[in-house]
């Protein structure tokens, strides 16, 4: 079973999903969860399923202090990065709890400070402890979600299934048909002995 960090502070945590897509939005997600919760599946969202981390979200909405989700799309990632839209999106979630945390707890080692509340960034948080694993879920399912809908509107990159990441099939329908608006322009969106086509 994951950890909370300090038991005596009010802790967000706080992750992103799609940050190495090369189409759509980075979301990220804040959580504060009681400091008596626990939940024995509850884990980084990476190595659950889809019908799990559902699950999950359910409890996790339920039973949360406070959540909050954020978007920061392809065009504000290609103007300011994909560093600092990360950063931009998790400002934004923690700015919209309802609770204001006393400790901010950050998947990854890098972060920038929000106000004047402390953040510690702890490298694959997601594994260890419970707001930011929860953080994760949420980020992912809502991004998910994003990624559905534009499938709708562009099939033929399959984001349905690959979610905007770089796959083989991805770059190779890059090379063929080009690109959309919600492809990231700032990123190497195929291999730099073909020419694309925007």
């Amino acid at each position: 079973m994951l950890k909370q960090y300090f038991g005596n502070h009010i802790e967000a945590g706080c992750d992103e999903a799609g940050r190495g897509c090369l189409a759509g939005p980075v979301v990220a997600a804040s959580v504060i969860l009681p400091k008596n919760f626990k939940n024995k599946i509850l884990n980084d969202s990476k190595i659950l399923n889809e019908k799990r981390r559902l699950e999950l979200e359910i409890i996790i909405k339920e039973n949360a202090i406070a959540y909050s989700i954020a978007v920061v799309d392809e065009k504000k990632i290609d103007e300011i990065n994909i560093l600092n839209s990360s950063f931009l999106a998790m400002h934004k979630a923690i700015k919209k709890l309802k609770t204001t945390p006393e400790l901010l707890l950050i998947d990854g080692n890098r972060f920038n400070k929000y106000k004047n509340i402390p953040h510690k960034c702890i490298v694959k948080g997601d594994k260890l402890f419970m707001s930011i694993a929860a953080a994760s879920i949420l980020a992912k399912n809502h991004r998910d979600l994003l990624m559905r809908n534009l499938h709708e509107k562009h099939p033929e990159y399959n984001w349905l299934k690959n979610k905007g990441y770089p796959t083989k099939e991805h770059r190779m329908q890059i090379r063929k048909i080009g690109i959309t608006k919600y492809h990231r322009k700032s990123f190497q969106l195929i291999h730099k002995q073909y020419k694309l086509n925007i």
